[in-house]
């Protein structure tokens, strides 16, 4: 079991380029850690970084208590799970498995052993005869973690592993991920843009932009505390809803009426003019909420336990969570508590309170 520090890594692209920027990072041993982004913002190429498959730029990664910028990816401990399996289409599931073990020099019995102790974990022990082409998706996926865990590594990476899996097997997916973890007790890092995987998978969360990393918390803190509109607006189904106005007499205004702020609320906001709110579209119902206003309403959405109504606020479209069994047509009246809403510097994006 290892830890795994980043500090200050950066990557170049032709000496001039920064795709990461300044990276600090630190993984716990025994840790579920979830590397979230957008498409193109750098989440991978840590990744790749990590298991020594790019090189790096600038700074070092360490590996329990190893610098390891200079040591080949085979002697580093790790297992990757790639997002396209990987898996050998002339082998079955059983020399899959076994075939990093085989490139080790370990023993006929001793691979035996551990890929069918591998196979009874992840349900493939009927599978083991079988070439990749006679499985499912979900069943090439379990196949090329069990290639992982037969392995034993001290660290796991995994390249969003569950995004070629239909929706209801990336849910099922999803649970015996955690359960590996748990029973594994290894340490875990795990790429993906998908909010939900990274909300119900993580110990921990690091949300990543352009390179740059904007929050490291648990799913609960980045989900009701994030640290600017970005973390906000990608964390969350639907995401955060955000607001301009202004601030005038020590008051905001929503869709025409004006709201006193709290007195707390005008000390963090000293000085501000404008600021962006940041309210949570299942906040927005409630029916004890001291600021209450109109909302046109654009279009409505029906999700079976829920509807989720667009509305107009301040010429912005938000998203409103409502009951399913109401009727919303023109407009709809909403209801929030001021402690349910955030702030944002309208400049710079980063929350203020």
């Amino acid at each position: 079991m290892a830890n795994v520090i980043l500090n200050h890594v950066s990557k170049l692209y032709d000496n001039k380029k920064k795709v990461i920027n300044d990276v600090s990072l630190e993984i716990k041993d025994k840790e579920f850690l979830v590397l979230v982004g957008s498409s193109g913002c750098g989440k991978s190429t840590v990744l790749r970084m990590i298991a020594g498959l790019e090189e790096i730029s600038e700074g070092e990664i360490i590996i329990g208590d190893k610098v390891v910028n200079n040591v080949h990816p085979k002697d580093r401990d790790i297992s990757f799970v790639f997002q396209s399996y990987a898996l050998y289409p002339h082998m079955s599931v059983y020399d899959n498995m076994a075939f990093p073990l085989k490139m080790r020099g370990f023993k006929k019995d001793a691979i035996d052993k551990k890929v069918r102790e591998a196979a009874e974990f992840l349900d493939l022990k009927e599978l083991l005869d079988r070439k990749p082409k006679q499985l499912s998706g979900g069943q090439r996926q379990r196949v090329a973690l069990g290639r992982a865990i037969v392995r034993e590594p001290r660290v796991f990476l995994m390249d969003e592993p569950l995004s070629n899996l239909d929706a209801k097997l990336r849910a099922k997916t999803r649970a015996e991920l955690k359960k590996l973890h748990e029973q594994l007790q290894t340490t875990f890092i795990y790429v993906t843009h998908d909010q939900t995987e990274a909300l119900t998978l993580g110990d921990r969360i690091a949300v990543i932009d352009k390179g740059v990393i904007q929050q490291v918390d648990t799913p609960d803190v980045i989900y009701n505390s994030p640290a600017n509109v970005f973390v906000g607006g990608f964390l969350g189904s639907p995401p955060m809803n955000f607001i301009k106005t202004k601030i005038i007499d020590g008051k905001i205004n929503i869709n025409g009426v004006d709201f006193e702020l709290t007195e707390e609320q005008k000390n963090k906001l000293q000085g501000k003019n404008e600021i962006i709110l940041g309210i949570r579209a299942e906040k927005f119902n409630d029916v004890d909420g001291n600021v209450k206003f109109p909302a046109k309403i654009r279009i409505t959405e029906m999700l079976g336990s829920k509807k989720i109504v667009f509305v107009d606020c301040n010429g912005k479209e938000c998203q409103v969570e409502m009951p399913a069994e109401g009727t919303y047509e023109n407009e709809v009246f909403l209801s929030v508590s001021q402690n349910n809403i955030l702030f944002f510097d309208a400049e710079t994006e980063a929350r203020i309170y």
